[in-house]
């Protein structure tokens, strides 16, 4: 493409009307300041002349001339630092020792104009023509590399005519990210900072002093769109918005309206990147229409400029706060400049060897030589040493290109242009203090300076930080030497106040910068940093209040082993398993007694043996809930609780058979005596009960949870029940045997009082509903750490009702009232109940 392109420029060079070239002879100008002869030539471009009308339009198709337009002192600056480099260089003996540098100097005063000095950068060194070839390898053109043109707009539009040929294009002012592409410009390389880094700056300063509503100001060219641009992209970290953007305009009343804009939307802060072509002008107009209290962001083009730091009225527009090439002072280049000038130049021009029949219009400056030396010399030096360092480093490519070294170097005559490139791209050495070196896409690292605006101040500004890479990139901002304009205090650029601690933004319209407040609720918090707009859940560990802007750890609550409760629960759970060893010893020691026969026999010895085994299960309910604990807590007290209940209903059900039921149903009764049927139905209930805790655990049994639902700052770590529906059907396996156990109790409630269970089944049974009816209610209510210390009294309270109502009378009878415990006693007993039924 960039070949394709070329040709069409040279095509079109070699059909351009004669009437564009003004022939007259072939006259240029032999000036010494545009030309020196050497052994490889530099080009350079520089504005000399500047045209100040942005809408020049021609009346007819001529010859541009560059003496028609403005002398441009810093221009011309610019060209004398970069004849006092190569001037420096030849007359260095370590640098090229016996290698000569020469240059060939046009004023860029018009893009149009230029396209023909590039082709005479690009014509052969021996004819001075420009062949249209397909192959460039060999190509060896007039100039090594060139130095300049300033703007990005003019290399923008100029480069590709060099990138063709890989020509090396080192320009000192051209900031444009795009040149950074080298797909498009490969041969292109500067000696200024990408403007991607001076955008990182102004946004450091302006995230520095909390500057969010802004106005973006830039001219109508590359350099201003391309870093307006990269502001817009690089500042959606720093939570700034863009309240109004526009460029400069040219006519009167679009600039007033400008500045009314700005005012209405009470924006404090205005960053004006564009050249100082542009920015100068916009400067004043700001002045004349009174425009003040405001925070000027300069970009590094004007942010220096003479014209306006010593301008009476400067200070009324408020703080001008800009960013600055640092400034490398040049020994001997203000002595240069006062011998060259002193010179002078005598007006004549002389026969030109290579451009041949046209007179150059771009090497004439009649202002030159009546300058007076000492203005140029006290021209802003921002750019020169830019100009200074990119002349060294062709020189240093050259070096190592040609092998120089102490006795001197190789001469090649022939150099071509990607071969210089190549050296050029890695070259690396230190420039007054100063390295210098380009990175992959050409540019060299960072280093500004941050200056602020003061009259008071012999110089009218000075430096107060600096943005640069030192490897790598630092940010150092000193507001204490800042004299603001309003009252010493930094001005504030928010279209909303910064919301209370706590408190969310709600974008309130389209720009997020303005928002109302709204305070974050329970269990969330809004983090500035990360996301003022958003109110953050806290995580399930984590809880917060209202208006929170962090989470704190919720404590985790567990029924510990050590606490006052468990002990407690935890004696009597072994008392539990004491009292059943001892009453079991008891009924060993008078088994053959009709107390122990009539409790139940051999059925007392099991049903003690299910009661230690359940006041086990209570250990399961303190310390670290673990899957086994929360699997064996419940199951082990309901399958070993049902078989004491079974016993219980069995045995009240045998009294009642004996008595009532044994002489009306003979056959049923012997069949139940003979086939062991209360140990057939005890082990039929107990089997049941296993098999719905089966179910239960198989489909979801208890097991761990962290309850986090219940209390702000604490989590409960319990046992859950698992699936409830089999869980209520376990429960009530055991409620429903209770009742029939209790049914037959009552049956009996006219048997002998030897045989009469009713009192003590019922006292156990009412203490069993009771007691799970205060755990179900209190588990309504309240389900903290200490539901598990409920939950176990609940099953001491079953345990202890079945030991204190049926086994410990029966231990009183034995113990205290053996006289009751005697075959004759139960005798009368019986006697006395048959009488009782015949009388009836």
């Amino acid at each position: 493409q960039i070949v394709t392109t070329m040709k069409g420029f040279v095509i079109l060079f070699n059909i351009l009307p004669l009437s564009f070239l003004k022939a007259n002879g072939g006259n240029v100008c032999g000036l010494s300041d545009f030309r020196l002869h050497g052994d490889y030539i530099l080009g350079g471009l520089f504005k000399v002349h500047v045209d100040r009308k942005f809408n020049h339009v021609h009346s007819k198709p001529e010859a541009v001339q560059c003496r028609e337009f403005d002398f441009s002192a810093s221009g011309y600056q610019e060209l004398q630092v970069m004849r006092f480099a190569v001037e420096e260089i030849n007359n260095s003996t370590s640098l090229l020792p016996n290698i000569s540098l020469g240059y060939e100097i046009y004023d860029y005063c018009s893009d149009f104009l230029n396209f023909m000095v590039a082709f005479d950068f690009l014509s052969t060194n021996f004819t001075g023509s420009l062949y249209v070839t397909k192959y460039f390898k060999d190509y060896q053109p007039k100039v090594t590399a060139l130095i300049g043109p300033f703007g990005s707009t003019e290399n923008i539009i100029l480069s590709p005519v060099f990138m063709a040929y890989l020509l090396p294009v080192i320009s000192h002012g051209a900031s444009s990210i795009l040149l950074s592409d080298k797909q498009r410009y490969p041969s292109f390389l500067r000696t200024i900072p990408s403007d991607r880094n001076q955008v990182r700056a102004i946004l450091q300063i302006l995230h520095r002093f909390g500057w969010r509503w802004i106005a973006l100001i830039g001219g109508n060219d590359d350099y201003s769109r391309n870093g307006l641009q990269a502001l817009k992209e690089e500042m959606s970290p720093y939570d700034i918005c863009v309240a109004y953007e526009s460029t400069i305009p040219t006519e009167g009343p679009a600039m007033g309206s400008l500045f009314s804009n700005i005012t209405i939307l009470k924006i404090n802060v205005v960053i004006v990147f564009a050249s100082k072509v542009s920015a100068v002008p916009f400067i004043k107009a700001a002045i004349s229409n009174k425009i003040s209290d405001k925070v000027w962001i300069a970009s590094e083009t004007w942010s220096l400029n003479q014209q306006l730091l010593q301008d009476t009225q400067i200070h009324t527009i408020g703080t001008v706060i800009g960013i600055t090439i640092k400034v490398v002072a040049l020994p001997g280049l203000r002595e240069f400049v006062h011998s060259t000038m002193t010179r002078g130049w005598n007006g004549t021009c002389v026969n030109s060897p290579h451009i041949g029949t046209w007179e150059t219009c771009n090497q004439v400056c009649s202002e030159c030589s009546s300058t007076d030396p000492q203005s140029i010399a006290d021209e802003d030096p921002m750019y020169s040493f830019s100009i200074y360092s990119a002349v060294y480093a062709v020189a240093h490519s050259l070096h190592q290109f040609l092998g120089c070294d102490a006795e001197g170097c190789r001469k090649s005559g022939t150099i071509i242009p990607y071969q210089l490139l190549q050296t050029l791209k890695n070259v690396n050495f230190t420039l007054n203090n100063r390295t210098v070196s380009f990175d992959k896409n050409g540019d060299p690292a960072p280093n500004y300076g941050i200056v602020v605006w003061d009259k008071t101040l012999p110089l009218y500004h000075r430096e107060i930080g600096s943005y640069v890479s030192d490897p790598s990139i630092a940010f150092h901002l000193d507001e204490e030497l800042i004299r603001w304009h309003s009252n010493g205090t930094v001005p504030t650029a928010l279209c909303s106040l910064e919301c209370k601690e706590g408190h969310r933004r709600k974008v309130s319209g389209v720009h997020t910068c303005c928002f109302d407040c709204e305070i974050c609720p329970n269990g969330t918090y809004v983090n500035k940093t990360d996301d003022p707009y958003t109110c953050q859940s806290c995580e399930d560990d984590e809880w917060s209040d209202y208006g929170s802007t962090h989470c704190k750890k919720r404590t985790l609550e567990y029924l510990h082993y050590n606490e006052g409760i468990s002990i407690g629960i935890l004696l009597l759970a072994g008392l539990i398993f004491l009292l059943s060893g001892a009453i079991a010893i008891v009924f060993a020691r008078h088994h053959d007694t009709p107390v122990v026969k009539s409790a139940g026999g051999k059925m007392c010895f099991f049903m003690l043996s299910c009661l230690s085994v359940c006041s086990l299960s209570i250990f399961c309910y303190f310390g670290w809930p673990q899957r086994e604990k929360c699997t064996l807590r419940n199951p082990v007290f309901v399958v070993f609780y049902t078989a004491c209940i079974s016993c219980l209903a069995v045995r009240s059900f045998q009294i009642v058979c004996i008595f009532k039921m044994a002489a009306k149903l003979p056959k049923a009764y012997d069949f139940w005596v003979k086939n062991h049927g209360q140990w057939l139905v005890v082990a039929t209930a107990i089997v049941l009960q296993i098999l719905l805790c089966g179910v239960w655990i198989g489909s979801q049994g208890p097991r761990p949870f962290n309850n986090s639902a219940l209390f702000k700052d604490q989590i409960i770590f319990d046992c859950n029940m698992g699936n409830l529906y089999t869980f209520v059907t376990v429960i009530a396996f055991v409620a429903a045997l209770s009742v029939l156990c209790f049914m037959f109790s009552y049956m009996g409630t006219d048997l002998p009082k030897n045989y009469n269970e009713a009192k003590c089944i019922t006292f156990s049974l009412l203490i069993f509903f009771f007691s799970w009816i205060l755990y179900l209610t209190a588990y309504m209510v309240y389900q903290g750490k200490y539901i598990a210390a409920i939950n176990a009294f609940s099953v001491l309270a079953s345990l202890y009702g079945i030991l204190l109502g049926y086994f410990t009378p029966k231990c009183y009878i034995i113990l205290f009232k053996p006289e009751h415990n005697t075959p004759a006693h139960f005798q009368n007993c019986i006697q006395s109940y048959t009488k009782k039924i015949s009388s009836e």
